[in-house]
């Protein structure tokens, strides 16, 4: 924890030191995915964003509760407070129990983030199981005055709210304008809405007659408003106040909007010190969306199976793809960006079996170049500073491939040994393959997901070396378009042979 690490907190639209409130401990809540649907791409981008700050936290050794909810109750269409449940809505095309669609896109998710590497949550609690919590703040936000009862649902007073806390302080949305806009809708609603005003928003919903998903409450039967139910998760796992709320810049108006104010009416304080939030994914250019017919679900990468894609890409390479780029800058997908991705991460993988394969000798630092050293230590912490500089992982990356050169230089004789001390040395060594393997989960176990694998292709290596020593040249080729067929290469040199992945 020596580390001293910037974030831009949304909240106040500024770099901020991150300074935990419980130091060593940090708090983290990121809103998960609604279930009702494959996960796709701008599911991943969260995932991965957030699972690279839960890593660089936990690799600088803070202690990290990291809670990422499910949400399978409560999500109407549209983000709205009126329409179909999602899940409810593809319950009754599938002709399923909601809990069984929730349940089997849950799981579908899960499978993704796993191929995708990104490590589980501390914590994973699910909307339908907190019912009580969501309905017993509710009740704290009545009892406060900043929430009323109408027909049977429960809506949170912003005009009331808007007295003593600003409502709109983390968007800059400005209540005036709500106002006037609500002025036009209400001639238009006339004698339709249950609501004071149309920016007044859900905190429990009456159940129409043909809503499947419903609960009691003291207000009658009815399920949760989308946005209580992470305001009262977050409190329950992390306390009232915690340090980290992420989520994608989609979520930040309303959910993380009506979030802050349902917090500090029923608990007096702000939830969380830091929020982030992570851009959006476009296509060539433009918005992805279900609507546009460019939305692209992760298993459709995996498998290359949409008319958008050239070719099927590897986890790991998706996963490379979005490391790339700094987290809030938007993020743009097209099959050349990811060639280039997938040939950057063989460089990457490449780099890291060879530094692997490099040891301290006793001829070593022999003949120290001071210069050279300091200059691999500057380029080394270069790499802690891109990450402590908002996580700019796209940064850091950046500074591990200019490690790499001097770790090719060691491996081609370049750079000698002799002239390194053994500080600089471990420090090159370690740094690369520890940002790789533990911050960005950029590992060359990933690349097949076999602990057969690499065994097999020593082998085949042997045989190799075998056949060339005899001239056995047909064995010789055969070996080689084998290796091609798998996307390895073998390269010969004086001193032997050895295997790669194709770059």
């Amino acid at each position: 924890m020596n580390q001293q690490i910037s974030v831009y907190n949304s909240l106040s639209r500024e770099k901020e030191l991150f300074e935990p409130i419980r130091s060593p401990f940090v708090g983290m809540y990121v809103c998960g995915p609604t279930v009702y649907g494959e996960p796709h791409l701008g599911h991943a981008r969260s995932a991965i964003t957030f699972d690279l700050v839960n890593r660089y936290l936990r690799f600088c050794g803070y202690k990290v509760r990291y809670v990422r909810n499910i949400t399978d109750v409560g999500h109407l269409e549209n983000d709205a407070d009126e329409g179909d449940d999602k899940i409810a809505k593809r319950a009754r095309l599938e002709q399923l129990e909601p809990m069984e669609v929730a349940q089997e896109y849950t799981n579908s998710y899960h499978m993704m983030m796993d191929k995708l590497y990104v490590l589980r949550p501390s914590i994973e609690p699910r909307a339908s199981g907190h019912i009580i919590e969501q309905i017993e703040m509710i009740q704290k936000i009545i009892d406060a005055g900043l929430a009323y009862v109408s027909n049977g649902s429960v809506y949170f007073d912003v005009l009331k709210y808007n007295e003593n806390e600003p409502y709109g302080e983390l968007s800059g949305r400005i209540l005036e304008d709500l106002i006037a806009h609500a002025g036009e809708e209400r001639r238009t609603l006339e004698g339709k809405e249950e609501k004071k005003n149309s920016f007044d928003f859900a905190l429990w919903k009456n159940a129409s007659p043909e809503h499947i998903m419903r609960w009691n409450s003291p207000w009658g039967e009815g399920f949760p408003g989308w946005h209580i139910e992470c305001s009262a998760m977050s409190a329950k796992y992390l306390g009232e106040q915690f340090d980290i709320h992420g989520g994608g810049m989609d979520l930040l108006f309303p959910h993380h909007e009506c979030e802050i104010a349902q917090s500090k009416a029923s608990n007096h304080v702000h939830p969380a010190k830091y929020w982030l939030h992570n851009n959006m994914i476009t296509i060539n250019g433009q918005k992805m969306g279900k609507s546009l017919g460019n939305a692209i679900n992760l298993s459709q990468f995996f498998s290359g199976d949409h008319p958008l894609l050239n070719r099927a890409f590897s986890p790991l390479t998706i996963r490379f793809f979005m490391l790339q780029a700094h987290y809030r800058s938007t993020l743009d997908f097209s099959n050349e960006a990811l060639d280039a991705a997938d040939k950057g991460l063989m460089k990457m993988i490449n780099g890291i079996r060879t530094a692997k394969s490099l040891a301290w000798t006793d001829t070593a630092g022999t003949e120290v170049d001071a210069e050279l050293c300091a200059e691999i230590k500057n380029e080394c912490n270069a790499v802690y500073e891109g990450m402590n500089n908002d996580f700019n992982s796209a940064k850091s990356i950046a500074e591990l491939y200019n490690l790499l050169k001097r770790i090719n230089s060691i491996k081609a004789g370049i750079i000698k040994l002799e002239e390194l001390d053994k500080e600089s040395f471990e420090m090159l060594i370690n740094t690369f393959v520890s940002f790789n393997e533990e911050v960005f989960g950029v590992s060359d176990n990933h690349i097949n997901n076999n602990e057969l694998f690499i065994p097999m292709i020593e082998d085949w290596m042997d045989t190799y070396r075998t056949a060339r020593e005899e001239k056995n040249f047909a064995m010789v080729d055969m070996i080689r378009a084998k290796f091609k067929s798998k996307g390895l290469l073998i390269k010969d040199s004086k001193v032997g042979s050895e295997w790669a992945y194709i770059e």
